[in-house]
């Protein structure tokens, strides 16, 4: 197999960013949200029955899903620092845009770092979906097995996308919370019990749980704690303005939806048949971009939906390359991603059987 060089690749034409684009991108994007929601507002106090009621808001679902999917990737590229020229504008338009999706925007781009940062060394990142190594599922006992087969299903794309942006913010917050004012108590009591009343100021609580990914630092909560008021407002202005019923039920279709989408596009970006898949001691970063990131052959209309991550080998090997730019850069190297795999929308579903790494052979392989 020949080995490609970053240095082969041309790269720095397409690092500039451009505000009035990034400008563009953002206008585009929520100025059609606020206008369906407006729609859907005047669908739902029309004196129509349920079902056609229904039948009219199917269109402004599918709608609403793609521009939530969209505002998802262009907060993705706010978490790289590439939409727009300045680091202060790409947290402003980041926070802001997570706020629509109801996600901290730092928490979650600190995350996705460590995973560009990691790509293709699966003894370190394991993907999306936390794959097993060979020998600890074989270490596992049947029951366990067939859960860990049946929770990596694409089914629970959809339950999984609802615990991902409706639930799994708010609930790490309450998680926060719960454990600080535990860690408190428990301090407390500790210090009355030993009469170290005079240490009590100077109580040191673990702001992080070992489960949650929020809360690393004092920010990164202060993130937390404003995006879940501002969200919370929100979502009670909306129960107001559509009803409480039809709001939680409409939004959380349209982000469990959009989640999903976002889910399945990033797990079969990573796992797929011959995906590279290496332990720390062969891993190579360059390879892992090149070889360990398929690229996806979809229409041109769910690309713009994507912002362009579809042209996933470039966007590892250089993440710093705004969304606008990446599929000219594509184009511009597609000489030098002839190892690269690129996939099919038919191709998806045959992605979710390799969900073991076989870390002898390093590779990724199907549950037999």
């Amino acid at each position: 197999m020949l080995k490609v060089n970053r240095g082969d690749f041309l790269i720095k034409p397409f690092l500039k960013r451009n505000n009035i684009r990034a400008s563009y991108q953002i206008i585009s994007t929520i100025f059609p949200i606020f206008s369906i929601w407006l729609i859907v507002h005047q669908i739902i106090n029309q004196p129509f029955s349920l079902l056609i009621k229904g039948f009219l808001l199917i269109p402004f679902i599918v709608l609403l899903t793609l521009f939530s999917s969209r505002t998802f990737s262009l907060m993705h590229d706010c978490g790289h620092n590439s939409l727009f020229t300045k680091r202060k504008l790409n947290r402003f338009f980041g926070f802001l845009l997570g706020l629509v999706n109801g996600i901290p925007q730092k928490s979650w781009s600190i995350d996705h770092a460590f995973h560009h940062r990691n790509n293709g060394n699966w003894e370190i990142y394991k993907g999306p979906i936390d794959v097993l190594s060979l020998e600890d599922y074989e270490s596992l006992t049947k029951r366990e097995q067939i859960f860990y087969k049946v929770s990596r299903n694409w089914m629970m794309l959809f339950p999984g996308g609802f615990f991902y942006l409706v639930l799994k913010p708010r609930l790490g917050l309450v998680i926060i919370i719960f454990n600080f004012i535990k860690d408190i108590l428990e301090e407390t009591f500790i210090k009355i019990k030993n009469r170290e009343i005079s240490q009590l100021l100077a109580i040191n609580s673990r702001v992080k749980p070992p489960f949650s990914d929020y809360g690393d630092n004092f920010s990164e909560l202060f993130e937390l704690i404003i995006n879940n008021i501002v969200v919370i407002i929100g979502w009670i202005f909306m129960c107001k303005w559509l009803g409480l019923v039809f709001f939680l039920s409409f939004y959380s279709v349209i982000l469990t939806l959009s989640a999903a989408i976002l889910i399945c596009v990033f797990f079969v970006q990573h796992n797929y048949e011959n995906a590279y898949a290496k332990n720390t001691k062969n891993w190579d970063l360059i390879d892992g971009a090149i070889l360990g990131s398929s690229n996806l052959d979809i229409p041109n209309w769910l690309n713009w939906f994507l912002a362009d991550i579809s042209f996933h080998s470039i966007h590892h090997l250089s993440e710093r390359i705004p969304n606008y730019n990446l599929r000219a850069c594509h184009k511009a190297n597609i000489h030098l991603l002839q190892q690269s795999k690129f996939l099919k929308l038919s191709d998806f579903s045959n992605c979710f059987k390799y969900i073991i790494w076989d870390n002898k052979n390093e590779k990724l392989i199907p549950i037999s």
